[in-house]
């Protein structure tokens, strides 16, 4: 093994950031928000500007997205009156109606206020249908300011109340799943060791009802090292059940077993890096790498079908579902399975196709849904496995959406017809005169790499358009065509030309597309991105004074490699939630489960190639570099508030003018409500506007 270099830890003057909560780090960073604000707050029409944004987060022609629980479908939403929302319910036939009857189940306003937290929903777990008792009770999660980290709580879903000495878990990463009314499987912070490196549950109990805490059975633990650990309970008819136990060895990798009566665990034999889904006997698998089996190799990127009786038996027989091509993926998490049909969502050159195929006798009958292409596509099916006869058994919503057409929300029955359109969102911004189109970059290593560019109304190519270049370029996220509610007002109506750049490291042409720059190849998202701007450049779509970049999270990485390579070309840069320190990111928070993807800044190996891009050890003194707009927030225990303050300390003492922004709540998100994403929002405009110029036309 390679030696380590030494602790970087050691001659960094401002590791003292790195304290959270640290009353030096926030009266440090009051004081850098104090000046944000006061600049970026006095920009001409930045309160309209915040306003029409708080407008537009806040309208009620906004669809109200639902999932099924029983007998209802139940919607989460936020408005002006409720800025933390209301967990709401009404019938399917209802909710077809333009005005359904909801009945709030509840109020997360209200119940901060009367227990004086700051409430920000993170969703519920309900009882499944085939539980005795059908679903009336449900796991309820609350986080307080927005942090992964949440609080559980028992919540009876017939009286609308929290259950008395119901289960209860204080403020961790949890993951809960119920076994019958009475039993959970959990995963917690139950004390030293029972987390992994990266933050998450290390081990699984089954804890029941009315016993403490401290008495649930151990049931499956993984290893430190590892991301996490989980379980799943898949219900079936008849009351039959089979138990899953999941250790997920880094972000990509996992091993997957079944639990017997016995109480012994039978690993399924899959690739570590292949997803697993099972509905029934249905068994499917998407690679991530190629994989030989039975004397065939199936691609990278492949969705193969078997039976899961068959394969725990030893059998290896599977029908390909999918099978990419160099312009043809399937979306990661972009299979839904109803009872008799699978649902496909693929992406084509960028673009969504939704899929159906059912199979009859021994062979799989393929259907393209008709639905316009160049969108982008999501589907969720409806169908409650548990339940004997599911009169939703073959229905499923989709959602289509585009640059500039509004969303909208779907209902179809597999196998039959055209989908029927339930809700649509009507325009929030006047797009007449604007158009989108699909160009192609050349990348360093002569690789093509796709962005689209969203053009305002009347504008040409004159050099002299202001334009917002956004990318992520990482984990095999997608930047797909969405409907850009806020930007299309703020930016595209007043003249903005958008750009959204598809480059290595996501997942727009598979796993190939995303494995082709991760650890030593890392380098090459970043390549793409500046090909992207060089060719906005040489095609007079704009000028390096007159180009902005954005990106959050790894995107945010992306924006801190992108300005000290290339501080030339770049005339703003907004680097939201970022990574940055790449020496210590596997020992801040949750970053140790991203080392698949970056590489281990111990091992000298790694650092050899992260060091060469790491934003905070190559930013220099004496180098002309845009002036950047950093955001972090307070509660993100995701990705540590320190990458963006040490940063930001860091080019001070060097000398650079930049601007930060640390917003006390909202999480990895960046905001809790919206009020305050309306407001971060209003600041980066303000910044943007101010750095690049109004339009010249």
């Amino acid at each position: 093994m390679s030696q380590a270099p030494a602790d970087a830890a050691a001659d960094d003057p401002f590791l003292w950031l790195e304290g959270v909560e640290d009353p030096r780090a926030l009266a440090w960073a009051r004081e850098r928000n104090a000046v944000s604000q006061g600049l970026l707050g006095a920009q001409p029409g930045f309160a309209a500007d915040e306003a029409r944004i708080l407008q537009v987060l806040n309208s009620r022609d906004r669809i109200p997205y639902i999932s099924r629980i029983g007998a209802h479908v139940y919607n989460f939403w936020t408005d002006d009156a409720h800025p933390r929302g209301l967990w709401r319910r009404t019938t399917l036939a209802d909710y077809r109606n333009a005005q359904p009857a909801w009945e709030v189940v509840l109020d997360v306003d209200a119940l901060g206020k009367a227990e004086g937290r700051s409430w920000v929903w993170h969703g519920a777990s309900p009882v499944p249908s085939r539980i005795e008792g059908g679903i009336d009770r449900c796991l309820v999660f609350l986080s307080p300011g927005g942090s992964d980290a949440h609080v559980t709580r028992e919540f009876d879903l017939v009286a609308r109340q929290f259950v008395p000495d119901g289960f209860t878990l204080p403020e961790a990463k949890s993951r809960c799943q119920w076994i019958d009314r009475d039993t959970l499987y959990v995963g917690t912070d139950f004390g030293p060791g029972s987390m992994t490196s990266s933050g998450y549950p290390r081990m699984i109990k089954r804890w029941r009802r009315g016993t403490p805490l401290s008495q649930a059975q151990l049931v499956f633990e993984g290893r430190p090292d590892d991301v996490s650990v989980g379980a799943w309970v898949q219900h079936l008819p008849g009351g039959r059940q089979r138990h899953f136990l999941s250790r997920s060895i880094d972000f990509y990798r996992g091993e997957d077993s079944l639990l017997l009566d016995d109480g012994r665990l039978q690993r399924i034999e899959k690739p570590d890096d292949a997803d697993l889904q099972v509905q029934g006997d249905l068994m499917l698998l998407h690679l991530r790498s190629d994989w030989t089996v039975a004397g065939t190799t199936h691609p990278s990127g492949a969705l193969l079908a078997t039976s899961l009786e068959a394969f725990l038996r030893g059998e290896r027989r599977f029908d390909v579902l999918f099978a990419p091509t160099p312009t043809r993926s399937l979306e990661r998490n972009g299979v839904a399975l109803t009872r008799s049909h699978v649902l496909l969502n693929v992406l084509d050159n960028v673009g969504s196709r939704l899929e159906e195929l059912h199979r009859t006798g021994t062979t799989w009958q393929r259907r393209a849904v008709p639905l316009p292409a160049h969108v982008r596509l999501w589907v969720q099916s409806l169908h409650d496995e548990a339940l004997d006869d599911d009169p939703l058994a073959d229905a499923y919503l989709a959602g289509r959406e585009d640059f500039l057409t509004p969303d909208t929300l779907l209902m179809g029955k597999a196998g039959d017809g055209v989908p029927e359109t339930l809700k649509q969102r009507p325009a929030l911004f006047d797009s007449t005169g604007m158009r989108t189109e699909q160009l192609f970059a050349t990348s360093r290593d002569g690789t093509k790499v796709p962005y689209f560019v969203v053009w305002p109304h009347g504008a040409s190519a004159d050099g002299e358009n202001p334009t917002l270049l956004y990318g992520y370029g990482g984990f095999e996220v997608s930047l797909l065509p969405s409907y850009q509610a806020v930007r299309g007002d703020l930016w595209l109506r007043r003249g903005g030309v958008l750009v959204i750049a598809n480059l290595r490291g996501g997942g727009e042409f598979g796993p190939r597309w995303h494995q082709a720059a991760v650890r030593e190849h890392k380098q090459r998202s970043y390549d793409d991105f500046i090909a992207v701007a060089e060719d906005l450049v040489a095609r007079r779509i704009t000028s390096p004074h007159r180009l902005g970049i954005q990106g959050g999270s790894n995107g945010g990485l992306l924006m801190g490699a992108a300005f000290t390579q290339r501080p030339d070309l770049f005339g703003a840069v907004v680097c939201q939630v970022p990574l940055l320190d790449m020496r210590r990111y596997h020992r801040l928070l949750a970053g140790a489960s991203w080392m698949a993807e970056y590489g281990d800044p111990d091992e000298a190996g790694d650092w050899a190639f992260i060091g060469r891009y790491s934003p905070y050890q190559q930013v220099k003194p004496g180098v002309r570099y845009p002036r950047v707009l950093f955001t972090t927030s307070t509660r993100d225990d995701r990705v540590h508030p320190a990458h963006a303050r040490k940063m930001v300390a860091r080019m001070q003492a060097q000398g650079h003018d930049v601007l930060y922004y640390e917003n006390t709540e909202g999480g990895h998100g960046g905001a809790a409500d919206p009020k305050q994403q309306a407001h971060l929002r209003a600041l980066e405009f303000a910044y943007l506007w101010m750095q690049l110029g109004r339009p010249t036309r």
